[in-house]
């Protein structure tokens, strides 16, 4: 279980991203966060693995409070949580195998693996991971050779290499088209379903999030406004999230 209790983030610049944030993520949901950009999610998101420092409040993960582990405590921690980003966060021009077996760093010999050398079991695990989200055939090309698409699939492969029992997935369907954006979440909620992986996942559209949340939470100006299921988002709690402006856009694009 994930529990974030009253979190705060503000950056350096004075920007209040987070505002007494607080919500639980039970073992194996697929939890979805929504909002308008610069909400919060991504922070909130980067917050939970620690990629960003929280200003108060906690994160326990499994019981174990994320925000003051130890450096020694922190790795041991971010090895089962595998993030997937927006902008793939590719290393271009390394091999897609390459970029796959990063997710290993944290139980790799860190000399060796800077040397790109890996034992054959590792190889064999990133080649398994890759065949699970049907790019094996890829695994020599280079990561920059690759359609959006595919190169979020390397993405998913490489969060899987740390056999994770969480993924955080920031936006992973933003820069992708719809028929893309479809097979991405098919993938996430796969390894949902059936690796029983717990996938917290920030989206825009509303459509997506019906189809594959079991839970949502919804950040307006880094505050949550909503908690709940995907079907009790109606209008009036799609106003209060998103503003009286999107509805409006929304009832025209229904139109047209």
């Amino acid at each position: 279980m994930l529990e974030v209790q009253h979190l705060h983030k503000v950056y350096p610049n004075g920007t209040v991203a987070l505002t007494d944030v607080n919500f639980t993520v039970n073992d194996g949901e697929f939890l979805v966060i929504i909002g308008l950009s610069g909400s919060g999610k991504s922070t909130l998101l980067r917050c939970i693995n620690r990629l960003i420092d929280p200003t108060a409040g906690k994160i326990l993960w499994d019981g174990v409070d994320v925000t003051t582990a130890p450096a020694g405590e922190l790795r041991r921690i971010r090895r089962q949580i595998g993030m997937v980003f927006q902008q793939f966060n590719l290393v271009k021009r390394s091999s897609v195998l390459t970029n796959v077996l990063a997710g290993r760093l944290g139980y790799a010999n860190p000399y060796l693996s800077l040397l790109g050398i890996w034992p054959p079991a590792e190889r064999e695990r990133a080649q398994r991971a890759l065949t699970r989200v049907g790019i094996a055939d890829k695994a020599a090309s280079r990561a920059d050779a690759l359609s959006g698409g595919q190169q979020q699939r390397v993405g998913i492969a490489r969060a899987l290499m740390q056999e994770p029992k969480l993924i955080l997935a920031d936006e992973p369907v933003a820069s992708l088209d719809p028929v893309l954006a479809h097979s991405i979440l098919q993938y996430l909620e796969q390894l949902n379903r059936e690796e029983k992986i717990t996938v917290i996942c920030s989206l825009h559209f509303l459509d997506l999030v019906h189809r594959y949340a079991t839970r949502v939470v919804a950040l307006k100006d880094g505050q949550v406004v909503f908690t709940g299921l995907p079907q009790e988002i109606d209008r009036a709690r799609f106003k209060e999230i998103y503003g009286e402006e999107a509805i409006e856009v929304r009832a025209g694009m229904a139109e047209s």
